[in-house]
């Protein structure tokens, strides 16, 4: 008889601990999405350096600007990716929690406070990682050029694949 309810109390934390899961699958894919966008700041940056340090130039300041804004946006997502694998980690503290409880019959009031601190705790994480990531896309949107109306006619924009018609061509 004993055995029957021990069983019964893991499967009923089982399902307890579907919700859960399925909150760590949406985390990861949001994990995937920023970590994405800090590996094209990063790209961008990258591309960026080369082409000023490859054309032997000084920064122009527009170009030193869009350094400057993609570095402020790679601290911002960086933020946002401790913030969400912090959650992750909150809520795998959750599920093991309800196991600990069922399987070494911890207090029940003991264990559902735990539980409620620690998905507290994630949903706080959750909150401010996904703030930190719509302000990085509010930086990326207000330091979003298109086209060259911002760019001299003379000059070239490194890593814009543009010409620079101030080099003569020979024809």
């Amino acid at each position: 008889m004993q055995q029957d309810t021990a069983v019964t109390a893991i499967a009923h934390v089982i399902q307890l601990s579907v919700a859960p899961v399925f909150l760590l699958s949406g985390i990861g894919a949001m994990l995937a999405v920023m970590t994405n966008r800090l590996a094209r700041i990063v790209d961008r940056a990258r591309v960026i350096e080369k082409d000023v340090i490859q054309s032997g130039i000084d920064a122009s300041k527009m170009i030193q600007d869009e350094l400057h804004a993609l570095a402020r946006r790679a601290r911002m997502i960086s933020r946002s990716i401790t913030l969400c694998t912090a959650t992750a980690l909150f809520i795998c503290a959750v599920i093991a929690v309800l196991f600990l409880g069922a399987f070494l019959r911890l207090d029940t009031e003991l264990t559902a406070t735990v539980v409620a601190l620690l998905f507290v705790a994630a949903m706080m994480a959750f909150f401010w990682g996904l703030l930190m990531f719509l302000r990085e896309i509010f930086v990326a949107a207000a330091s979003l050029r298109i086209g060259l109306q911002q760019v001299p006619a003379s000059k070239s924009v490194p890593g814009s694949g543009a010409p620079d018609s101030s080099k003569k061509t020979g024809a």
